[in-house]
C-alpha cells in the first residue's frame, strides 16, 4: 500500500491526457478517465512497473551512469566512483524506500520540464517511458 503516488503529475492516459491522483483511505490511486467513468488504479502498481523498467535501464550501465555523476558533481576521485557505484547496486532497497517517501515535489516538476512522462493504459499498465533526451555531442 502507498500513501504517495510518485511520479504525480507526470501519468499521461493513452490519449496523452494528464491523469490525476488522489488518496483514498491512505492509500494513492491515480484516477484515469475512461470516457467519464473513472478508473481507480493502485498507484504503487504503476509505480513499481516504472521503477522496474528504469532499474533494468540502469543495469549494466554503472560506469557509465558514475562517471556521468561524477563529472556533474565535480568529484572525479575513485571514493566517489566506488560510493556512487554501490548506490546503484543497491538499488533495489532504494527503490522500496522511494514508494514509502515519494520524490519530492520540486524533484518531479524537474523531472516534468525535462519532458519526463509515463503513459499508461486504463489497467494501470506502463505502455512508454519518455526520458529526457541527452544531447549528442556530435550535434
Amino acid at each position: 500500500m502507498s500513501a504517495k503516488a510518485l511520479f504525480s503529475g507526470l501519468i499521461l492516459d493513452e490519449l496523452e491526457q494528464p491523469v490525476e491522483d488522489i488518496v483514498i483511505g491512505g492509500e494513492s490511486f491515480y484516477v484515469f478517465d475512461d470516457y467519464g467513468f473513472r478508473r481507480h488504479i493502485e498507484a504503487e502498481t504503476v509505480d513499481r512497473q516504472v521503477l522496474y523498467a528504469l532499474q533494468e535501464m540502469i543495469q549494466g550501465h554503472e560506469d557509465l551512469i558514475a562517471e556521468g555523476t561524477m563529472k556533474m558533481l565535480g568529484q572525479e576521485d575513485i571514493f566517489t566512483k566506488a560510493m556512487i557505484e554501490q548506490s546503484l547496486k543497491n538499488s533495489g532497497t532504494q527503490m522500496e524506500e522511494l514508494l514509502l517517501q515519494g520524490i519530492p515535489e520540486d524533484a518531479r516538476a524537474y523531472l516534468g520540464m525535462m519532458g519526463f512522462r509515463i503513459k499508461i493504459n486504463h489497467h494501470g499498465d506502463v505502455l512508454e517511458i519518455r526520458q529526457p533526451a541527452a544531447e549528442d555531442p556530435e550535434e
